[in-house]
């Protein structure tokens, strides 16, 4: 009897251990723009912790911002989630800028690492031109949309309101010890160990999270998820829009090169995709796509280097606006810019000016290419015959001018086997 009590207590005592040991916790890391791919890996990792029934899914969160409607997404799926999220923005130096400031607020549990910062949540117009009084009503309207969003947010997670939607309206942005004081964050920890530890025993949804000495398991992203998340960024938009120019102009030059051409059209659909999920001002490609035209128009109708100076300063203006209306880590610096520039102008002066200008050269293959050539007369040249010897063949030759033998000729035309010269006088 005292046998089975003994083992009755040692299974009950592991079943309580087994009860109050920690669950895994997921983790994932999001650095860079919020777009569709974001989107996807957060809502598949969600899916990931919840089958595994992790205690908790940390984001470790660095973002200047992205696309509002996969922000949207984000904060529909963390609400949606049966297991609690939270938004840790580290490392340090960080920050959770724009879309960034959304995600960061819906968490069940927001934390920043020492010198981070978030905010500047205000909205940016994507919809160039129409005019100033269209520009200006369509900045209020977004601006009026995000605020109410934000605010909706910060209600329903229990966090500071008029923070909030100050950071939309005013840009306002914070250190994590600010955010702290002013309840915009939860907590703050130097690093993910005392990240668990602060988390354990916290409440989340009338239950307490056991995370305290848990086993973190980093969800990866794909490989597809990798390759739509590396299309996010400004750069690489840069270098995809110049392979659209480069291919397809120099397919255009050269045609039947294919390689180029088939370059070009791969790096086209790039770039539309790129288009919708980053901040692309229309006046930039318009710009751009001037001084494309200004670099070919020179090579037809040479002006000493009036329009390629033109295309020069338009590219550069254009590259410089291409993200002038984003947040500041979506714009391109001047160390891309300038390099694209330079490159681009030479790209159109020595490629696809000798390949223009090649096309518009005299034929030299076939009959056509005798036209101009000289060669002396084998035997008197008159109206009505005569002979040459040219391109290793005997010809046929008529003349209005008479050329004595010996004398030399100029071919001016062909009329099926006959050469049609006159005299070339010294």
């Amino acid at each position: 009897m005292r046998l089975w009590a003994a083992v009755w207590q040692a299974g009950l005592g592991l079943v309580l251990a087994a009860e109050l040991q920690a669950a895994d916790v997921g983790l994932i890391k999001v650095k860079g723009a919020i777009g569709p791919a974001t989107a996807t890996y957060i809502s598949r990792a969600i899916e990931v912790a919840t089958a595994r029934q992790d205690s908790c899914l940390i984001i470790e969160l660095d973002t200047p911002g992205g696309a509002l409607t996969s922000t949207k997404d984000i904060v529909q799926n963390f609400y949606a989630s049966p297991i609690p999220i939270v938004v840790y923005v580290a490392p340090a130096g960080a920050w959770a800028g724009s879309a960034g400031c959304f995600i960061t607020m819906a968490a069940n549990v927001a934390a920043m690492a020492p010198g981070t910062s978030i905010g500047a949540a205000h909205p940016v117009s994507g919809i160039p031109g129409g005019g100033e009084k269209t520009d200006e009503v369509m900045k209020e309207k977004m601006e009026n949309f995000a605020g109410s969003y934000i605010k909706s947010i910060a209600e329903k997670r229990g966090r500071n309101v008029d923070w909030a939607v100050s950071a939309v309206v005013k840009s306002q942005a914070v250190s994590a010890t600010n955010a702290l004081d002013l309840n915009v964050i939860d907590l703050i920890a130097n690093d993910l160990p005392e990240l668990l530890t602060q988390l354990d025993g916290r409440e989340v949804d009338g239950k307490a999270l056991k995370t305290e000495g848990a086993k973190v398991q980093e969800i990866r992203m794909t490989g597809r998820e990798h390759v739509l998340q590396l299309l996010s960024h400004p750069e690489l938009l840069l270098f995809v829009m110049l392979a659209v120019i480069y291919g397809l102009i120099g397919e255009l030059s050269n045609p039947g090169a294919i390689l180029p051409g088939v370059i070009g059209a791969i790096a086209l659909i790039l770039f539309l995709y790129m288009t919708a999920i980053l901040p692309v001002n229309l006046a930039g490609l318009a710009l751009i796509g001037l001084s494309v035209v200004l670099f070919i128009v020179d090579v037809y109708a040479p002006t000493h280097g009036v329009l390629t100076f033109g295309g020069i300063v338009a590219f550069f203006l254009g590259a410089l606006m291409l993200f002038n209306r984003a947040d500041p880590g979506f714009r391109l610096s001047l160390a891309y810019i300038i390099p694209a520039t330079l490159v681009t102008a030479a790209f159109f002066i020595f490629v696809v000016g000798a390949g223009l200008r090649a096309q518009l050269l005299p034929t030299k293959t076939g009959k056509e290419a005798m036209i101009g050539r000289t060669t002396p007369a084998l035997a008197r040249i008159d109206s009505r015959s005569g002979k040459v010897f040219i391109e290793g063949e005997y010809w046929n030759a008529v003349s209005e001018s008479p050329i004595e033998a010996g004398e030399t000729a100029e071919v001016v035309g062909i009329e099926g086997l006959t050469l049609k010269v006159k005299p070339k006088r010294t």
